[in-house]
């Protein structure tokens, strides 16, 4: 009994504290007001949420409406407001404020990413400190984690005193084991099995490659995307009226395991019974049917539906209707099981590109960002051509990012602008570093160059290396719009030595000098020509090693050349990158000849051929890279055979994996590769995702991969009988000191000649 009078005692006290801390409860006018005990915050912060100010009429309630106020701002955890004469002193004890914040023992969760996601419940550093808040963010993070499917975690904060009223929260997780999913049922599918159906999820039972994928830990956002796949599977097969009914989560007792049920309707299958066009066209009516790749007697297939609405959608926009809306409505006949789609065209007004405009090109020119754009001012907008221009300047390699946006122009409906930002990188290079290849052993290289010199869009490099095989040294310049047409040039002069021996090739040694002009001229928007014209002076040293075939040919033809060589050739590029592309086709045909009658020249001629192209195979996670190339060489004139110097040779990390290096095709007495005059390699590849390093997909390629090639000479016959294959996985990494590969091969259909080498790197090399 006396335990309730106390409490009952004690509420009635807070009750009236207001009233009892003032000396008299009589009304006043205010005089002054004092505050005291602040110490972060600044006086003129109280004066803000005082409802009262000097002048004012002071009585009994004014004081319980600035406790309120003031309580209710948060910072402080005592108030005492007393009176002095005519005057109000406010007496106030603060709230510490977040010194600092830690977190230990996140590993699924980065720390920033925490942290960012809770600033949202005013918990950050220099923010007052309130344990309710704490309290909120520890259930926050509980539910982040469970989300992840780690059910076991457990949440342990520490709050520490620091100086200047000021604490430091410490936030240790422990966050268990996720739970892994024991078994996934799907109830009520009688058309498509249970197996087939469980591929399209990326949640799984337990696999061999769980251990990296973590497909069988679950997540509320992987089952939610697993879902729409499956609801996705059957909407592009005709069943309209699928549903999901329930999807039911268990989990066990010690949280470890977790059991999910799936309870489905089929309903049954639809066929497009007819496809219309509605709206305000603006173009050919037939024109856009031809977009439409869902037509009648088809099944009904929301993929194709939204398919032909996108494409529809970015037609309009390449002829200036960069807001147009196309609208696929389905009429449904649910006694015939058909569907009457119509595609409605809105395609608003047509819009104009008043400006394009560029930001964060410091130091490029404007000249050179405008020269690479295909959208113009004053035309009407086409969304391809704006897209193609952002595209462009990221194939330039002078800027680290490139964004664009189109917003409208204040007070007018038809016009937009078109703004680019690009993040510059660094232009100038000076570099220096060590390589090592197995073939070339260690390699010594160093760079000077300007990719971007003067911000003119120019190339200035100047390369030296060294290695068992070669010593070149070289000095370049490229200018990539050498006229306003877009026509390029390039100036390139060199040296190099090369001990064939030391590259597994028949023994020889060369010194050569000489330089290069090239011209490229565009040709269409992925067509280049390109041609050049150069000067090489040529020595040959032998030794009594050398083959009878190379001093036969020295024999024949002397010793040191001058020969002056015109190369053309064509290309078609619509690769998106340049360094570990993933989209696109290359094809490029080249072809070279040495020009006869200039000082001691030799008469030959080169044609080679190169294709590649890459093909998404599931959600860009795997895509299919297929390529080949094919070389034929030989001479005419007075030149009895194509110089050897100028063979094709196959082997090596870069054209036949499992090969020893250079080592494919034909021998000379001493069992070493003479080369041919004519190669056929190719490769089929798989890009495989790489685990635990999704963020450096840019700079780290997985393969999986097939090759095929061999090398012929002239006296033999080109047959696809002699192939010799390889089968493998390799990686590849673009890192700041060079291009790292590696490679795991295992050769097939080779013969006991063969020089095979399963294991093949290269680091610092060229790429």
């Amino acid at each position: 009994m006396r335990f309730k009078i106390n409490n009952l005692l004690y509420i009635l006290a807070l009750l009236l504290l207001p009233f009892m801390q003032l000396q008299a409860a009589e009304e006043f006018i205010i005089q002054d007001i004092r505050v005291e005990g602040l110490e972060r915050i600044t006086p003129g912060t109280v004066f803000n949420y005082l409802p009262m100010k000097v002048g004012d009429t002071f009585d009994d309630s004014r004081s319980a409406e600035a406790i309120r106020a003031l309580f209710k701002t948060g910072f402080f955890d005592d108030i005492r407001l007393e009176r002095d004469g005519n005057n109000l002193i406010f007496i106030f004890k603060e709230r510490p404020a977040i010194g600092s914040i830690s977190m230990s023992g996140n590993k699924a969760i980065e720390t920033d990413k925490l942290l960012e996601n809770l600033k949202q419940f005013g918990f950050a550093e220099g923010r007052v400190f309130v344990q309710s808040t704490l309290d909120q963010v520890e259930l926050e993070l509980q539910r982040q984690y469970y989300a992840n499917g780690k059910y076991g975690v457990k949440i342990n904060s520490t709050v520490t005193k620091l100086d200047n009223n000021r604490v430091g929260i410490s936030i240790d997780v422990s966050e268990g084991r996720a739970a892994r999913i024991k078994s996934i049922n799907i109830v009520g599918n009688n058309i498509y099995s249970e197996k087939e159906l469980l591929k399209k999820f990326k949640s799984s039972m337990p696999t061999l490659s769980s251990f990296y994928s973590k497909n069988d830990q679950y997540s509320k956002q992987k089952l939610s995307g697993d879902l729409e796949a499956l609801r996705s599977f059957y909407l592009d097969r005709g069943y309209l009226n699928f549903n999901i009914e329930s999807t039911q989560v268990s989990i066990t007792p010690d949280k470890k395991d977790i059991y999910i049920t799936i309870n489905i309707t089929e309903g049954q299958q639809y066929k497009v019974s007819e496809v219309k066009l509605a709206g305000d066209y603006r173009l050919p009516k037939e024109s856009l049917f031809e977009l439409i790749s869902i037509k009648s007697g088809d099944l009904f297939s929301r993929k194709e539906i939204s398919n032909s609405s996108k494409t529809l959608t970015e037609r309009l926009g390449q002829e200036g209707y960069s807001f147009a809306n196309v609208n696929a409505i389905p009429d449904i006949n649910r006694v015939e099981k058909t569907v009457s789609i119509s595609f409605f065209v809105d395609p608003g007004k047509r819009v104009y590109v008043r400006r394009i405009n560029f930001a964060g090109n410091s130091k490029t020119k404007d000249v050179v960002l405008r020269r690479e754009m295909r959208q113009q001012e004053g035309a009407w907008i086409s969304t391809t051509q704006v897209e193609r221009g952002k595209q462009r300047l990221n194939r330039t390699g002078y800027f680290e990012e490139v964004n664009v946006e189109t917003p409208a122009v204040a007070g007018v409906t038809d016009q937009v602008d078109v703004n680019y930002s690009v993040e510059e990188r660094a232009g100038g290079q000076l570099s220096a570093g060590l390589g090592y290849s197995q073939t070339q052993g260690l390699i010594f290289s160093t760079s000077v160059s300007q990719n971007n010199i003067f911000g003119s869009g120019n190339r200035l490099s100047f390369q030296f290396n060294n290695s068992n095989v070669n010593t070149r040294y070289g000095l370049g310049f490229s200018n990539p719009y050498f006229t306003d047409d877009g026509i390029g040039s390039a100036y390139d002069f060199f040296y190099r030595e090369t001990n064939a021996e030391d590259a597994n090739l028949s023994i020889f040694e060369t010194k050569e000098y000489g330089t290069t002009f090239a011209l490229s001229l565009p040709v269409t928007e992925y067509n280049t020509i390109g041609t050049s014209l150069s000067y090489t002076n040529t020595a040959i040293t032998t030794t009594t090693a050398s083959s009878t075939q190379i001093t036969n040919f020295i024999r024949n033809n002397d010793s040191q050349y001058d020969l002056l060589k015109f190369s053309a050739n064509f290309q078609y590029d619509t690769r998106n990158k340049a360094i570990l592309p993933d989209k696109g086709a290359l094809q490029r045909i080249a072809a070279s000849i040495s020009l006869p009658s200039f000082g001691n020249s030799l008469e030959y001629y080169k044609i080679n051929y190169e294709a590649t192209w890459f093909k998404d195979l599931f959600k860009e996670a795997f895509v299919l890279v297929l390529s080949g190339k094919i070389g034929y060489g030989d001479s005419y004139g007075d030149t009895s055979d194509l110089p050897f110097f100028e063979h094709y040779y196959a082997g090596g990390p870069r054209s036949l994996r499992g090969y020893k290096e250079n080592t494919i095709g034909p021998k000379d007495r001493s069992n070493r590769a003479l080369g041919g005059t004519a190669r056929i390699l190719a490769n089929a590849e798989i890009i495989l995702p790489v685990p635990f390093l999704e963020e450096y997909k840019n700079s780290v390629r997985l393969t999986a991969f097939v090759d095929a090639g061999n090398v012929f000479g002239a006296d033999e016959d080109i047959s696809l009988g002699d192939m010799r294959y390889s089968t493998g996985l390799s990686a590849i990494w673009i890192s700041p000191f060079g291009a790292i590969s590696v490679s795991i091969a295992a050769p097939f259909g080779d013969e006991s000649t063969d020089e095979i080498q399963n294991f093949q790197f290269t680091f610092g090399t060229s790429f």
